[in-house]
Parts: structure tokens; sequence; C-alpha cells
């Protein structure tokens, strides 16, 4: 059977990829009722993974180095690939990922400034260097997404008793380096990333998405026929 489509969303903490993977779950859904999306997160998506999450996320972690935090991205994310995604994709399915290893070179290797060497070496090493076939990576301007994170972050803590912002608690030095850094990805490897920048609406951002998903879709099915 052909490998399925694997797709993953990227960008800063409130650039909007919550909302847009509902969506485009719920417009290729509708393309092909007969297989829905596998839909996963990182860190997260799988029972370990969420223990991960728990432990990095949460604000009250304090002191981890940077090399444990990348480290613990790392045990997550090879757990989901041999749990989720590699069994989803193999069945020819299309798998939808909120953050993948884009995500720690931004924040590991950009924020923490480790560079984006090792990243790609743990990849390499530890997930099997399986890579997304499209990934899309929304950047909004930087003050936008900061604000509409910590918004967001207030609203979940309230309603769920989950402190998920020690990302958030960061300075705007580190968050500048993260954008920089995804910047860096997206001019590195522009046949994978579609860079959708500026602060656009949610129905603009969801048509950009739609028309890169179709494109790929469209390339896929071409190789089946081949």
């Amino acid at each position: 059977m052909p490998r399925g489509l694997f797709i993953t969303l990227e960008g800063l903490d409130g650039s909007g990829k919550t909302t847009q993977i509902k969506r485009l779950a719920a417009w290729l859904a509708a393309r092909n009722p007969d297989q829905e999306p596998v839909l996963t997160r990182q860190p997260g998506g799988t029972v370990t993974g969420d223990r991960i999450r728990a432990l990095v996320l949460d604000s009250r972690s304090k002191g981890l180095a940077p090399m444990t935090e990348m480290a613990l991205m790392f045990a997550d994310r090879a757990q989901a690939i041999a749990e989720v995604i590699r069994p989803a994709l193999d069945a020819g399915k299309v798998v939808v990922c909120d953050r993948f290893t884009d995500s720690t070179e931004a924040y590991q290797g950009g924020g923490r400034e480790l560079g984006s060497a090792p990243v790609l070496e743990l990849h390499r090493l530890l997930c099997g260097n399986i890579k997304p076939d499209l990934t899309l990576l929304l950047l909004p301007s930087l003050d936008f997404s900061l604000a509409r994170a910590r918004r967001r972050n207030e609203h979940v803590e309230t309603k769920t008793g989950l402190n998920e912002t020690r990302f958030e608690q960061e300075q705007d030095a580190f968050f500048t380096r993260v954008w920089q850094k995804y910047r860096e990805i997206a001019a590195r490897e522009p046949n994978r990333v579609v860079l959708i920048e500026g602060d656009l609406s949610i129905e603009q951002v969801h048509e950009k998405i739609v028309a890169a998903v179709s494109k790929r879709l469209r390339v896929l099915a071409r190789k089946k026929l081949a």
C-alpha cells in the first residue's frame, strides 16, 4: 500500500494552529468521508507523550536544562512515530500533526540557542529521519502570537486547571529567536514548508492551507497512478 500523507502545522503558540487543524480536519473528512485524517500533537498524542507534555509545559517545571528539554521532546516524538504516525502512514492514511521536529529546531535550537545541528542529528538517530510531506508554517506577527497565546492559556487554566505556560513566561528575545529560526527553516526547505505569514483572518489562512494541501494531494494521487 502506498504511504499516506504526513502534514504538520508549525508556528508560535498563538499563531492559530489549533483552529486551523480543526478546519483542515473537517475539510479532509468532507473530501474523503471513507477515511478521516489521523490527528495528533507534540508533545502528547500518546499516553507516554501526555505525561511528557505535562512535565515540559507546566510552569512549575523549574530548572530544566536545555538539553534535558530537547531530549524529552525527542522521547515524546519517537514514541508518537512508533505508536501513531508510522502505523497510520503505512496504512495509507493522512496524518495531521500539531508540531514536529521543526518546533524543536525553532524552540530548542533557536530559542535555547542549542543550534540546528544537534536537533537534526537526534531526529536522524531517534526518529528514523521521517519527514513531513508538507509543513504549514503559520507566522503572524510576534506581538499578535504572544498576546493571543497568553490570553488562551489563562482561559485554559481557569477552565481546566492545567497550567501550560512555561514557554510563554520566556522573554521576548527568546521568541524572536524562535520566530527567526522558523523563517530560516522555511528558506532552507521551500519544497516542504509553506510559509503563511501576516496577521490574516481565520478564513484567509484556511484558504491558503486548503490550496497547499490540495496541491500536495494531487501530487500524491499522481504517484499512486504511476
